[in-house]
């Protein structure tokens, strides 16, 4: 069991995002619909879920990282991924300046790491083995399912809530609840779905951490890329925006963004943890 409880709090969390989409689905058709909209939200995870991969790799502009090219990145994947006594995931380089990391796929047998140029430029190798056992253990704690899942259901309540604004839906019975609904809807579900992406994330530096046996190494790469990342931001397209949560750290500028709008914890809160970690405090 995770020290945080954060695999609670997702479930928790699961089951709020999709109350608010049957909410919303209410709202619009009325009781006798309202399993329209769970169907349709169903649908739209199960498409997302099954692409992610590409859908990612795409967005980054990614490409196979040859092992000739890329020996120590190979030789750190292939021993974690042997301690942990798992499939090896395929490996993809991004050729951008900006240092990140992401994991994606379906399943720890169609999985995908992807480093960015800037990552393997700025971090030793020490820094990059803690990178690489945070994004394994997002493949191995099926975190993709998650992040899918919470993603392609918040997406389906805004669009959702954008219609019943453009199209009215049931709001004969209570007008002003209808609309209240559709207004608050979308931000209630993207703070749901960037609170369930940040308990994700503390439990990747944990659990990565437990398994390179070393969390002082993350969090000095985690230093390095909140500098890093300041310094080069990513532009917010849409195809980012939607594969933002997935990387290790936060690839567009956060200072004027709230922390429940963050799709990432706090960089000082998740060092914090990891040095506590090191100090035997959380640390099996």
């Amino acid at each position: 069991m995770h020290n945080h409880f954060n695999g609670l709090k997702t479930a928790a969390l699961f089951g709020a995002i999709f109350s608010l989409l049957l909410l919303v689905g209410y709202a619009i058709g009325g009781a006798r619909y309202i399993w329209l909209f769970a169907l349709f939200g169903v649908a739209t995870t199960a498409y997302t879920y099954w692409n992610s991969d590409k859908l990612a790799i795409r967005a980054m502009r990614a490409v196979p990282a040859d092992p000739q090219h890329y020996p120590q990145m190979y030789r750190i994947v292939q021993e974690l991924s042997q301690r942990a006594g798992q499939p090896m995931p395929r490996l993809f380089v991004s050729p951008t300046a900006a240092p990140n990391a992401f994991a994606t796929g379906r399943n720890p047998e169609h999985a995908a790491v992807c480093c960015t140029e800037g990552i393997l430029q700025i971090l030793d190798e020490r820094e990059l083995r803690g990178v690489l056992g945070h994004e394994l253990m997002h493949v191995y704690n099926r975190d993709i399912l998650t992040g899918s899942v919470a993603g392609a259901i918040a997406g389906v309540v805004s669009s959702v809530a954008s219609i019943a604004l453009w199209f009215g839906g049931s709001r004969d019975r209570n007008p002003l609840a209808g609309i209240a609904v559709a207004l608050l809807a979308p931000v209630a579900a993207m703070v749901i779905q960037m609170a369930i992406s940040r308990t994700r994330e503390y439990d990747a530096d944990e659990d990565g951490a437990r398994l390179t046996g070393d969390p002082l190494a993350l969090a000095s790469a985690l230093r390095k890329l909140e500098t890093g990342v300041q310094r080069a931001p990513l532009e917010p397209t849409p195809q980012l925006q939607n594969a933002s949560h997935m990387m290790i750290a936060n690839p567009f500028s956060t200072r004027d963004l709230s922390k429940i709008f963050s799709t990432h914890p706090p960089m000082g809160e998740r060092i914090a943890r990891l040095e506590g970690m090191a100090g035997g405090h959380h640390l099996r």
